[in-house]
């Protein structure tokens, strides 16, 4: 998943991930607001874990055998 950044004229950092809507926060500085919306990333793909939901790009990463 891609991290997109910008920096706000207020000096603030903004970070989205598009793949996941609505997983935007901001930082006080690059790595901070990087940092959260990691955090922040994981929490809405392990609320979609349990509620059933399918998240493609984890897929890749488990794999039970059949």
């Amino acid at each position: 998943m891609n991290i997109e950044l910008e920096r706000e004229e207020d000096g603030r950092w903004i970070a989205e991930i598009k793949q996941l809507p609505g997983v935007v926060v901001y930082g006080s500085n690059r790595e901070d607001a990087i940092s959260k919306v990691e955090v922040l990333a994981l929490r809405v793909m392990a609320d979609r874990v349990e509620h059933g939901d399918q998240i493609p790009e984890l897929d890749a990463l488990f794999v039970a055998p059949v």
